[in-house]
């Protein structure tokens, strides 16, 4: 446990993250840690000193496929605990130390309150949404039907590359809006027409985001949407006034037929225009 709870500590996973948080809780004490690599869709492995710092392992901790690839043939209850897991619609993360895999770990996701309205109003005002996650096939379609996403728009165990490649192929059909929070989703992100990440997630992922959410919500994405259309309406409804200002009045002035008194006092009233129509903003 304490070497689980050493690694997964350093990762920015929400995995990882309720894996470590549960860990704390139990009391379970982090060793020294070298080393520490992050692969975005496979897992995380680093060198760790053994409790009695005589020595150190090789640990790796990541999804059932990945963990496979690098130690032993799994023993028939973890290869069990998997299937339970996968089952239950939870994700598992596999812990291997020196190449042999001691334990699982289950991992269930949690429902926000207002998720299943935010994708309702989204495909209102006529948005499509998909998800696309790299958990298993159970766990994605479990979390997405529960939120009202179509079977055939759940994309599961997708790996950084296959986001990219549907945003990609997605964007052939129209522009495309990524919400992500995580590494693994950081070059979709970065593909996508617009992209929205979650403030609580990875700094990769907000560094590469047009647009950053503080509160935790999809009813935010929404928000910001909405804000981001305004904004656009009031920026064309200000240039329209202003050309249509400057069409009428640049003739008077050059004309002669306005003093500069009037010039400066109409171009003033014409700004003050601007400032209170933007004021809509809200």
């Amino acid at each position: 446990m304490s070497y689980a709870l050493s690694i997964e500590s350093m990762d920015s996973h929400p995995i990882a993250i309720a894996i470590s948080d549960s860990l704390s809780k139990q009391g379970v004490n982090k060793l020294p840690v070298t080393e520490f690599e992050h692969t975005p869709g496979v897992g995380v492995a680093a060198r760790i000193k053994s409790p009695d710092a005589s020595s150190s392992k090789a640990v790796l901790i990541g999804s059932p496929l990945s963990i496979s690839r690098s130690t032993t043939e799994f023993s028939p209850k973890l290869i069990t605990a998997i299937e339970n897991a996968y089952s239950r619609a939870n994700s598992v993360a596999v812990l291997a130390i020196d190449g042999l895999a001691y334990g699982v770990f289950e991992v269930g996701d949690q429902m926000k309150a207002d998720s299943k309205l935010a994708i309702q109003k989204l495909e209102e005002t006529g948005v499509k949404t998909w998800l696309l996650t790299g958990d298993s096939e159970n766990a994605a379609i479990s979390m997405g039907s529960k939120v009202g996403i179509k079977i055939d728009h759940i994309y599961a165990s997708a790996t950084p590359e296959d986001k990219l490649n549907f945003i990609t192929s997605l964007q052939s059909n129209g522009k495309v809006l990524m919400i992500g929070d995580g590494i693994n989703d950081a070059a979709a992100i970065a593909q996508s027409d617009l992209s929205i990440a979650m403030g609580s997630g990875t700094d990769t992922a907000i560094a590469a985001a047009d647009i950053t959410l503080i509160r935790p919500s999809l009813i935010a994405a929404i928000d910001a949407i909405a804000i981001s259309q305004k904004t656009v309406r009031i920026i064309k409804s200000n240039l329209g006034w202003a050309f249509f200002y400057n069409v009428a009045a640049i003739p008077i002035a050059a004309t002669g037929n306005l003093s500069p008194m009037y010039a400066a006092a109409a171009m003033s009233l014409s700004s003050l225009f601007v400032v209170l129509n933007s004021l809509r903003i809200k």
